[in-house]
């Protein structure tokens, strides 16, 4: 009798799984097939279809002192140039310009080391003059030229420079160029290729179209909410065609559908771990996408007079290493700020010269970093704005670096895919770990006074979980190509499941 109301609560229950598994899988095949063939763009995209360019970073070179005949002060004065936030060298046509930031949102001035006289528009002839550089195109004539001071559809938050020049030029392949003139660096570049790629990936995998008619919460949920669907569906899938498997290997395979069913069972069964690895994180991927982005608020500003500089000219004897300089403050003393050329038997990123007295401090690069590093995890903690609350408010705990001790302080000249991976673009930095109980580290891009990364356990964690379960990285060993490919039939096979099970669906009806 028990062993009767036993077989019968298995059955109820078989038939349960069934019509649930179905119904699940109704729900969620058209975005099963959207983030699927989506998904697989990436590797088609790097291997058959990536486009090239051909400079991707301006080389660092000594600077050539036969240009400069005229000091950082003699210029600003002569240019009526009474307050200004920073200043650095930049080289191109043949002549060496003090490229200004003043205290305008925006603002970049131009002027000839050599003359000291302006250069008219000088920003957007210096955005141009790095995009043929980069894309090594001389002829091409540029179509539209705008500053970009927000991210968009085709220019995505993962290219982390704010502001920058967007230019495009007239060429087959309407080849959109974005640069950061302040630190001549190429944020990024879009051809027609790409272009197409970034609508299809936008559209079909992150679902912008529902932030633009409604909002990021929204657009997350339903996403996170169907994400679930799916894994209660591979879920079920698992349970019936795992548990229950003896009772299908007896049903016999007489026509076409019934061979269907049988190959969606098996196929089902292998790709279910990875259909679960899928929407897990793609799922807690989406979450962090909640946090607002603040790293290009992260920058630290001081307001120069023109006056301070008035002794700079004994100071600046730029060496065969120095490749810029500019001027950073510090406890109220002005320092000339010298980035180095890189070099393997050097471990120094910048080196600092007291304006006043011409003398090195050696104390102060650490100093500086620190100081910048307590500066940004403060605005991070408070909202980024400038106020006396103590950085350790309830939510920042774990995170917090006032009174944490900073356990190692390390130069990155190349991306660490553990942590710093090439998506956070900015190098060189330096990278401040402290003992909090959440491991901060905090990287600083000392030439540019920014923030490149903030990142805690919680990053770590979210970030091997994409990394691994997402975007297979744990197969880097075999290769790129090999990883791409095992990527793309786990992708092929979760499809191919969600079709199968769509047909046998219709046909049932």
């Amino acid at each position: 009798m028990k062993n009767s109301k036993t077989k019968k609560w298995i059955k109820k229950l078989k038939q349960n799984l069934y019509k649930w598994h179905r119904t699940l899988g109704i729900i969620t095949i058209v975005p099963v097939i959207f983030w699927c063939l989506s998904g697989l763009m990436h590797p088609v995209m790097a291997h058959w279809f990536k486009p090239s360019i051909a400079h991707e970073k301006l080389q660092a070179a000594a600077i050539d002192t036969s240009l400069i005949k005229l000091s950082i002060h003699d210029v600003l004065t002569s240019n009526k140039v009474e307050r200004f936030h920073n200043f650095r060298l930049v080289h191109f046509n043949n002549s060496i310009y003090y490229q200004v930031k003043t205290i305008k949102e925006h603002e970049v001035l131009y002027f000839n080391a050599s003359n000291g006289s302006e250069l008219v528009n000088g920003d957007i002839i210096y955005a141009e003059w790095l995009s043929r550089y980069f894309i090594d195109d001389q002829k091409s004539t540029v179509a539209t030229l705008k500053l970009q001071t927000e991210f968009d559809g085709q220019y995505k938050y993962v290219n982390r420079y704010l502001p920058v020049w967007k230019l495009t030029f007239n060429r087959a392949n309407d080849m959109d160029v974005y640069v950061e003139t302040t630190s001549s660096k190429l944020a990024t570049y879009n051809p027609t290729s790409r272009k197409i790629q970034l609508w299809v990936f936008d559209t079909f995998h992150n679902w912008n179209f529902l932030e633009s008619i409604t909002n990021k919460t929204i657009q997350i949920t339903v996403m996170i909410l169907l994400l679930s669907i799916i894994g209660f569906s591979a879920l079920s899938g698992i349970v019936i065609y795992g548990f229950f498997w003896k009772v299908f290997k007896k049903a016999p395979v007489t026509d076409n559908q019934s061979r269907f069913r049988k190959h969606h069972r098996k196929i089902g069964i292998a790709v279910s771990l990875v259909t679960l690895t899928f929407t897990f994180s793609g799922g807690y991927h989406a979450t962090k996408k909640l946090d607002p982005y603040t790293l290009d608020k992260m920058i630290y500003t001081t307001d120069f007079k023109t006056s301070d500089l008035s002794t700079l000219d004994e100071v600046v004897k730029p060496g065969s290493n120095w490749s810029n300089y500019s001027v950073v403050q510090l406890d109220g003393i002005i320092y000339l700020q010298v980035s180095l050329l890189p070099n393997d038997d050097d471990e120094v990123l910048t080196k600092y010269i007291n304006c006043q007295t011409g003398i090195e401090d050696k104390a102060v690069e650490n100093k500086y970093i620190v100081f910048l590093a307590n500066k940004f995890a403060k605005l991070k903690a408070v909202g980024h704005a400038e106020t006396p609350a103590d950085c350790c408010d309830m939510a920042n705990l774990k995170s917090c670096i006032a009174g944490a001790q900073l356990v190692d302080t390390k130069i990155l000249y190349q991306f660490d895919n553990r942590e710093y991976g090439f998506v956070n673009k900015r190098l060189p930095v330096i990278k401040l770990s402290y003992n909090t109980e959440d491991h901060t580290a905090i990287y600083i891009d000392p030439s540019t006074s920014r923030l490149a990364a903030f990142v805690t356990d919680s990053d770590r964690i979210e970030g091997y979980s994409f990394a691994i379960l997402h975007k297979f990285l744990f197969m880097d060993w075999a290769g790129k190509n090999i990883r791409d490919l095992v990527m793309s039939l786990a992708a092929l096979g979760v499809l191919a499941v969600s079709l199968m099970g769509l047909y046998l669906f219709l046909k049932r009806k």
